[in-house]
């Protein structure tokens, strides 16, 4: 079953996080994804109120920005929350917005460089081994958790571009492909994705988790139109879904065609109801989406 969720929109303030984990769990919402940009909320900090708020509402972070988090650090916060909270906690990294990783002097020269030796060390410490690696920007000198998970959670990483895609496929557990992917760029993903893991020898599970943009109301095809010219992709055919929960629905299983696992709608940066579009999506499009 496809797997369906929304996204707490870090451009509200932090005091409104409350309000809509409560509402998602009422509304029986499957995941609730947390976004960790320069320079609003931490992930972290959000992602385990609002677990610590909720008793079966998984919660996703998409994404931490490696060159911001020493890996064992990130490592750490990791297993904490997936021992207080088993399974409900999905890790995405990335590379982040470079210009906002320059504003903080954290901006790597070779950010697929760092990612790749970031995803090693973090999932080797996640399943609990002792990791010693002195790489270009990873450095660890026999590190291990001393509460690893009883589990090693996995490990998606935010990617765009083919070199990170095929990075993603080698070395996580899962891909999250952000608002701007159009059904045929999922595929063209899935494809990269594949040539990754096919050179890795890797047959395990590839989770991959998709924004989709949505507006819903009387307004909103205006708001997307809006939104996506924002973003500087409104000529890109496919993207988004404005209307009500058949329209949408359709937009979702589109995605799902195209290798979706999950996808995750969006709420435009004006949506003038964030509760109401939580349980939008639980309520009404849910039960359209097989």
């Amino acid at each position: 079953m496809t797997a369906l969720g929304a996204v707490f929109r870090p451009q509200l303030p932090p005091e409104k996080l409350r309000d809509i984990v409560r509402t998602a769990e009422a509304a029986g919402l499957e995941e609730l994804w947390l976004w960790e940009d320069c320079f609003l909320e931490s992930g972290i900090a959000t992602a385990s109120t609002a677990l610590a708020w909720t008793e079966r509402l998984r919660v996703g972070l998409g994404l931490v920005p490696v060159p911001l988090r020493n890996v064992a650090l990130t490592a750490m916060e990791t297993a904490t929350l997936d021992r207080l909270f088993p399974g409900r906690f999905t890790l995405t990294v990335g590379h982040g917005v470079q210009d906002w990783m320059g504003q903080v002097g954290a901006r790597a020269a070779s950010p697929v460089t760092l990612l790749r030796e970031y995803l090693d060390a973090l999932r080797a410490l996640l399943r609990g081994e002792h990791v010693t690696t002195d790489g270009r920007y990873v450095k660890l000198d026999d590190v291990a958790l001393d509460w690893p998970p009883p589990t090693a959670p996995e490990v998606l990483t935010g990617a765009r571009g083919p070199r990170t895609l095929r990075l993603s496929g080698e070395a996580a557990d899962g891909t999250l492909l952000d608002a701007v992917a159009s059904p045929n760029g999922v595929l063209e993903a899935r494809r990269i994705i594949d040539e990754g893991r096919a050179a890795a020898g890797r047959t395990d599970p590839h989770r991959v988790v998709v924004y989709l943009l949505t507006a819903t109301g009387p307004d909103a095809a205006a708001r997307l139109r809006t939104e996506l010219a924002a973003m500087g992709v409104d000529k890109t055919p496919g993207l988004g879904a404005a209307g009500d929960a058949g329209t949408v629905a359709k937009a979702v299983q589109r995605l799902v065609d195209a290798g979706a696992d999950t996808v995750i709608l969006q709420p435009t940066a004006d949506e003038p109801d964030p509760e109401g579009f939580v349980r939008f999506v639980a309520e009404e499009v849910r039960p359209l989406v097989p």
